[in-house]
């Protein structure tokens, strides 16, 4: 099903072009010479290539998703890449150690997986001038021999170029050095863009910073072996203000699959970005034009309390990803958690409670809550917290309320009869964790 991505506006600024308006938004880092030219003289198809490790993309995946739909809001065609082949293999860029290879029956699940998520974000409409396309490089990877790999494309590229690439220095100068499987990664997704070159038609290849050495493998093949000439930029990786990693919570990764995190939570994470975060973020992460975000901007610097950016941030983001139904579930929620925290908890019925979407549940045992059982071991018991000793600490330091009362001490005893509806304690871990646990 389309999300409401595919309505926003087409284009955000009319007199600008795709490089112009990707460089204020912050989203250009490294480009070939001539690469501006091209897209300015003609339609062109231009890929980004999604790794398989997962059946879900991730906020990481994000950006690349992004540069596919502003890059066919320009009229030009977008190619999404999943990498069927090379998710069989691995990529040093930007790791210090070989990944876990997959099987090939989870590849393949998370293959069609991430080909059903990524036509939820850029227009595959049939018969569309620039429709946008899928393709796998398994299906042109099955049948190419060692022998034919090594006879048509490893003798184009030395091993002196492979060797100059950073990516590759760093893991031959650190302590677990690089298998030859990954040291030829960068061949295999330079034939990539060769063939998607002479099949496609593709003269641009975009990625995030971490993949330049790659790309540009890519379009050196193009021009030794097929004598032609193919352009390629990338995009900055995303950084948090405070050095924290970007897209990681406290509960892990922030997933776009609504199974995996919940569009809540997902809005949860983009509400509570630092200003200097959001300022940056609203650039990258929405459609928005640069004229209101400068309003935006400037009325949020006025008065920051207010958090203008984050919201408007997180309310396009989470549209975009999960569509306006999910947005409005999500606000709601938030509503009822956070915007009237002085109304008595006894105010949030059976069904607000039962539909507060991305708090997580538990279900616990009524009679042990009869009985009476202690906080600490409570907390431990329902896995808020891992252990006892982290919920004790926690306790003494203040973070810990149910049903919005502080909880002031560890000798605190839960029993039946703070029970909201006679079956449910809403429990709050810090200022932002919501569970609802309900008496079974």
């Amino acid at each position: 099903m389309m999300s409401s991505a595919l309505l926003l506006p087409e284009i955000s600024a009319k007199n600008m072009n795709l490089i112009e308006e990707l460089r204020w938004r912050g989203m250009i880092q490294d480009m070939m010479p001539g690469t501006e030219e091209q897209l300015a003289k003609e339609s062109t198809s231009g890929y980004v290539g999604f790794d398989p490790t997962a059946d879900s993309l991730h906020i990481g995946h994000l950006v690349p998703v992004l540069l596919l739909r502003h890059l066919q809001n320009y009229g030009h065609k977008p190619i999404a890449l999943v990498g069927g082949a090379t998710g069989m293999i691995g990529d040093p860029s930007g790791k210090s150690e070989e990944r876990n290879l997959l099987d090939e029956a989870t590849l393949a699940h998370n293959v069609q997986s991430l080909k059903d998520q990524l036509a939820q974000y850029i227009d595959f409409t049939p018969g569309k001038g620039n429709s946008a396309e899928l393709v796998n490089n398994y299906d042109w990877m099955k049948e190419f021999s060692f022998i034919d790999f090594l006879r048509d494309i490893g003798k184009h590229i030395t091993v002196n170029y492979m060797m100059s690439k950073d990516s590759v220095k760093k893991r031959i100068e650190g302590d677990t050095g690089i298998s030859y499987t990954e040291f030829a990664y960068q061949l295999i997704q330079g034939y990539d863009y060769l063939w998607l070159y002479e099949n496609k038609k593709c003269k641009l290849q975009m990625g995030g910073s971490d993949q330049w050495g790659n790309i540009v493998t890519g379009t050196e093949l193009i021009r030794r072996k097929a004598s032609g000439e193919a352009f390629a930029f990338t995009c900055p990786l995303i950084t948090k203000a405070d050095g924290g990693k970007f897209g990681k919570t406290e509960s892990g990764t922030v997933w776009l699959g609504a199974n995996r995190t919940s569009p809540y939570q997902f809005y949860q994470f983009w509400l509570n970005a630092g200003d200097a975060d959001a300022e940056k973020w609203i650039k990258i992460f929405t459609f928005i034009s640069k004229e209101e975000i400068d309003v935006l901007i400037d009325a949020h610097q006025k008065d920051p309390s207010k958090r203008i950016v984050q919201k408007r941030l997180a309310e396009e983001v989470t549209k975009f990803v999960h569509g306006d139904g999910e947005l409005k579930t999500a606000i709601e929620t938030t509503e009822k958690l956070f915007a009237n925290q002085t109304a008595p908890v006894e105010s949030l019925s059976i069904e607000d409670l039962e539909g507060m979407e991305g708090v997580v549940k538990f279900d616990f045992a009524a009679d042990k809550l009869q009985a009476g059982i202690d906080i600490v071991s409570f907390l431990a018991e329902t896995t808020i917290f891992p252990s006892k000793g982290e919920a004790r600490k926690t306790v003494q330091g203040g973070g810990v309320s149910i049903n919005r009362k502080k909880i002031e001490g560890i000798e605190i005893i839960v029993e039946s009869n703070l029970l909201l509806h006679g079956k449910y304690l809403l429990v709050q871990k810090g200022k932002k964790n919501y569970y609802l646990v309900k008496a079974v």
